[in-house]
């Protein structure tokens, strides 16, 4: 029997919640690094406070950024992982690549809409670690709705993959109808009571039952 997936709670802007995730054991920790979003967690913490978490898994999240502002950040608030959310082409990726700490990795969204999605611009590259398939939106996720996840069964993966797009305890049995399992989950709005204020209870329950 496969492990089951990690989990990875984006969207983060709270250091007591944020603190109360971290001993939850949560595996990753995401921050949205874009200005446009309700959880753009500048708002609310600042890169010397993101950097004195104790976590070995902090996601930067990026929309179309520039590469000088992402490798200034990543450094500053001493990230672990970019998921670069927007626009970016393979080409973009490489530089971004060759200017960070080798360690850093890289995680490229693909947003899915009615149709599967077309990854062979990303999916042989070797500078992205992880793809994470989300809801297309013009909002760039978090907008807790769903897409078909029977597409990711007509795809090729050849990296390892985040799910995303309205993750909730109602639709996680689902999961088992993928043929090639995500190795990580990734968990937003449906586990808030606001933008960026986290139900950690819900969390929690969510997590037990993941692991039962």
């Amino acid at each position: 029997m496969k492990p089951a997936p990690k989990i990875k709670v984006c969207g983060l802007t709270d250091l007591n919640q944020i603190r109360e995730i971290i001993d939850l054991e949560i595996d990753y920790l995401g921050f949205i690094f874009y200005e446009k979003s309700p959880r753009y967690v500048l708002n609310h913490l600042t890169l010397k406070e993101i950097a004195s978490l104790n976590h070995k898994q902090k996601v930067g999240v990026f929309v179309n950024e520039t590469t000088e502002k992402i490798v200034q950040i990543v450094t500053e608030a001493q990230l672990n992982l970019v998921q670069l959310h927007g626009d970016e082409t393979s080409d973009f990726i490489r530089d971004l690549k060759s200017k960070l700490l080798q360690e850093i990795q890289i995680i490229k969204v693909i947003r899915v809409g009615e149709i599967v999605p077309d990854i062979s611009e990303f999916s042989e590259l070797s500078e992205i670690d992880f793809l994470l398939f989300d809801t297309d939106s013009k909002a760039f996720g978090g907008t807790g709705k769903s897409f078909d996840w029977q597409l990711l069964n007509e795809l090729n993966l050849t990296k390892p993959y985040f799910l995303s797009g309205g993750i909730s305890n109602e639709n996680i049995g689902k999961i088992s109808t993928i043929k090639q399992k995500p190795i990580a989950l990734d968990l937003n709005s449906k586990f808030e009571v606001s933008a960026g204020n986290k139900d950690v209870e819900l969390i929690k329950n969510f997590k037990l039952s993941l692991y039962q």
